[in-house]
């Protein structure tokens, strides 16, 4: 005999959920932070952006107040891949299965689906945008945060819409997918976002100095005659890694400012930046 506990009471299953609600879904899902806290995390503006399919579900408002109940428990994903999630639950909520499964469910892919947006959105896709927008910028063009604006919105919006109809459309048999392409994804993510990264330092770190060594009647330039024949922009790289290895000893972002502007005033008044 089924438990009443997690099992909704209103068994009949109806397909009432449309292109439309699922549009309206993940709109409303924009907001899921919007009331975070750090008792329930995302859980008030997951249930704000559910609740327009769940309505139109349940229709028994035992369901209802079971269903709202079970989606205002602890949540927290990363807010732009969400919709994955939310598709496959709104599929399994029409579809009326038992609560217990829908909570392993939003257990099993909130962490994985983190860690994927971290590494995509974060690392990859946000320097990128950002620095073709800043390059821009820094040539005097106006267009620059529109540029990095439109372009990280683009692919924003076209993830959060389009996974939320993918998560739907495929319902459960989505998430083995999801657990084969976690590492591989994840992996390729963080190597592109390194190299993007990379390339950022050489561009937008810059350090040179003007000290010239003279021997007799020789002279050599520090920067043209020494360092850039060992590697270009090799202070800029050393700098950096440099602030990386302080950040890992927990030395505090503002220290690390003030360091480096210390450096650059001091350096300028010496003589050798």
């Amino acid at each position: 005999m089924e438990s009443n506990v997690s099992v909704y009471e209103d068994k009949s299953v109806e397909k009432v959920i449309t292109k439309k609600d699922l549009n309206r879904m993940a709109l409303r899902s924009v907001l899921l932070q919007a009331s975070f806290n750090y008792e329930r995390m995302q859980a008030a503006g997951w249930l704000y952006s559910l609740a327009p399919g769940l309505k139109k579900i349940h229709k028994n408002k035992k369901d209802l107040s079971k269903s709202m109940s079970l989606h205002m428990e602890f949540f927290n994903t990363h807010p732009f891949l969400v919709t994955f999630i939310m598709g496959i639950v709104t599929a399994m909520e029409e579809n009326k299965e038992d609560t217990e499964t829908i909570r392993g469910i939003k257990v099993a892919t909130m962490g994985p689906l983190g860690g994927i947006g971290d590494a995509l959105f974060w690392l990859t896709l946000l320097p990128i945008c950002a620095g073709i927008g800043a390059a821009l910028a820094i040539e005097g063009s106006v267009a620059g945060p529109l540029i990095f604006l439109l372009m990280f919105n683009i692919v924003h919006f076209l993830l959060r819409f389009g996974l939320m109809h993918y998560g739907y459309k495929t319902g459960v048999s989505a998430i083995k997918t999801l657990k084969k392409s976690t590492k591989r994804v994840s992996h390729g993510a963080s190597i592109l976002g390194l190299c993007v990264v990379g390339g950022l330092i050489a561009s937008y770190v810059k350090l040179n100095t003007t000290l010239v060594i003279n021997a007799g009647k020789a002279s050599v330039e520090m920067q043209a005659g020494v360092l850039d024949k060992i590697m270009p922009n090799l202070l800029p790289l050393g700098y950096t890694f440099l602030m990386y290895a302080l950040l890992k000893k927990n030395w505090s972002p503002i220290k690390l400012v003030v360091i480096t502007v210390a450096i650059g005033v001091i350096g300028r008044y010496a003589g050798i930046l």
